[in-house]
């Protein structure tokens, strides 16, 4: 059965649009972040698979304003959450109130919706807050729902949860749980730009105010093409080239390397394959392709696996990083035959 076998017309013409759309997006968001391809394309990945994303990398990358032109270029509603350690679950769910009806004396419990009720949520330096409160965004992740005194609130699709984090400044953060690590589908590292970007960076925006960007995609097309992606079809070999990579990187288990027993403490669990088979779904769509290979799923396994490896302290001794471990896999993991 070829790839594209679960695919009728209308989606093929679907897939065809998503690859434009990817296209001018990438033309628009290039008016105001200078670089980060790599990013964006990460970044619309997870919004297509229904995922959500970690953006890692030092302060001044203009990561938040990525994903505020991001939400722009969506034409979705877009909430920012400052995470600080004094805050409340309350302050990202919202709460109830007791209100006085006009003309009566009556009083009522009211629900005031807080800021995860949008589309695009930017969490602003995620891991400066305590457990208790990054936990109010579990079940919103997880069930696109909030519960409050017994009363489920639905979130309105689509919704992507975008945390960023600093890693050089450790000092007064809370590392996310593993258990809330695990629901976010990608792990993007958001590097420093090279010389010439820097340059263009430079000179940009110190000359005039910044472009406005036009939408290019609405609520409900994205809709659709989440449903388009889920029914790309994978050859059961691809499938089983990435449950291969997720099950390898598990120390306790026969299939492991030894590098894998050397460096990890735990490995990743059934959710990577999951990530990584609708990533790389994505991943050829938006590069106009309707089939999946083994190298889709080699571009999205760095960003799916990275958070879910647990490094021992023989692989921080000897400088070896999640990446690194990835690396070796690839090298290590045989591809199937064509």
């Amino acid at each position: 059965m070829p790839p594209a076998a679960n695919l009728d017309e209308a989606d093929l013409r679907a897939a065809d649009r998503l690859t434009s759309i990817y296209q001018q997006m990438t033309r628009q968001l290039g008016r105001v972040i200078v670089g980060q391809r790599d990013v964006l394309k990460q970044v619309l990945i997870a919004l297509f698979c229904q995922g959500h994303c970690i953006l890692e990398g030092v302060p001044g990358l203009a990561k938040t304003l990525m994903i505020a032109s991001i939400a722009q270029l969506l034409s979705l509603s877009f909430k920012r959450i400052q995470f600080t350690p004094d805050l409340m679950p309350s302050d990202i769910t919202g709460t109830e109130i007791l209100e006085e009806e006009e003309g009566t004396s009556r009083r009522r419990m009211k629900f005031v919706k807080g800021p995860i009720f949008g589309n695009v949520i930017l969490g602003d330096e995620i891991n400066r807050t305590p457990p208790k409160t990054q936990a109010a965004l579990l079940q919103a992740m997880q069930e696109y729902k909030v519960t409050i005194a017994g009363v489920d609130y639905p979130l309105e699709k689509p919704f992507l949860v975008l945390g960023t984090q600093n890693p050089i400044e450790q000092e007064g953060t809370y590392p996310l749980p593993e258990a809330q690590l695990d629901r976010f589908m990608f792990k993007v590292i958001v590097d420093y730009p090279s010389y010439d970007e820097e340059v263009e960076i430079a000179e940009t925006t110190t000359a005039g105010d910044p472009p406005r960007l036009e939408p290019v995609l609405d609520q409900a097309t994205i809709l659709e093409m989440q449903r388009v992606v889920r029914r790309v079809l994978v050859a059961r070999t691809v499938v089983g080239y990435a449950v291969k990579l997720a099950r390898a990187t598990r120390p306790a288990t026969a299939e492991a390397p030894d590098f894998i027993k050397k460096y990890l403490t735990w490995g990743a669990g059934p959710r990577a394959c999951q990530a990584m088979l609708l990533g790389a779904k994505a991943n050829a769509m938006l590069d106009g392709r309707v089939h999946v290979s083994t190298e889709d799923i080699r571009q999205v396994a760095k960003p799916v696996l990275r958070h879910r490896l647990a490094t021992s302290f023989r692989a921080e001794s000897d400088g070896v990083t999640a990446d690194h471990v990835v690396e070796k896999l690839f090298e290590v993991t045989r591809e199937p035959v064509r």
